[in-house]
């Protein structure tokens, strides 16, 4: 039986909505149009090649909208990384207009992120009373997608891998180690980006379907 929901944090929880069409105005500016579509794709296939560190910076930063921009066919330059650095620094997180639907789920809900040890009161802020634990990289000095902080993850929660359920948005960070550990892993897939993946929700309302499947297969 399932007990315990875990979630991944960045892009499975929340997210900068302001970042897309921020990086594709910058891109428009220097004469190159690319449609948000064809931008959140190759942007996701770049998050899943490179690992984002605890706390980023310029350097970090650099180095992946270099990447992004080259993914997209386009020489990037200094002056178009710069732009990019400087319109898209310090935005804000939001949580996922799904998120509210998790309130309704009577099993605990907590947190397994790579993010920085700020991950629990931000979270605390924009989806107030909704989890119970935080297990946060920076914190506990292991991350995504190393196996022992899913291990971690089970010690904490004081149940068994087969009796969790990990949603996140990452076949590489999130699905991979989390099945390996032993969790049930669903991907959260909101834009239709890994349709030959079969374990995957599009919203946070298809939630409680996935827990009677796998309640049902343990029965």
């Amino acid at each position: 039986m399932i007990k315990v929901l875990l979630f991944d944090a960045a892009n499975t929880l929340i997210f900068k909505p302001d970042l897309l069409i921020r990086i594709a105005t910058v891109l428009e500016k220097h004469q190159h149009l690319v449609d948000v579509n064809t931008l959140r794709s190759k942007h996701k296939l770049v998050s899943e090649i490179i690992n984002f560190p605890d706390r980023t910076d310029r350097n970090f930063y650099e180095h992946f909208n270099t990447e992004l921009i080259l993914s997209l066919g386009i020489l990037p330059n200094k002056e178009i990384l710069d732009d990019v650095f400087t319109a898209c620094s310090y935005l804000p997180w939001e949580p996922f207009e799904d998120c509210k639907s998790l309130n309704e789920l009577s099993l605990p809900k907590c947190v397994l992120s790579n993010f920085n040890s700020g991950l629990n009161e931000l979270m605390d802020k924009l989806i107030p009373d909704c989890f119970t634990h935080y297990i946060v990289s920076e914190s506990v000095g292991c991350r995504k997608p190393d196996i022992e902080f899913y291990n971690l993850a089970t010690q904490k929660l004081g149940v068994e891998p087969h009796e969790i359920v990990y949603f996140g948005d990452s076949l590489k960070l999130d699905v991979m180690p989390a099945q390996k550990c032993g969790m049930n892993a669903i991907l959260i897939d909101r834009f239709n980006e890994f349709t030959n993946f079969k374990n995957r929700i599009s919203t946070f309302e298809q939630i409680p379907g996935v827990i009677d499947k796998l309640n049902k297969q343990s029965s």
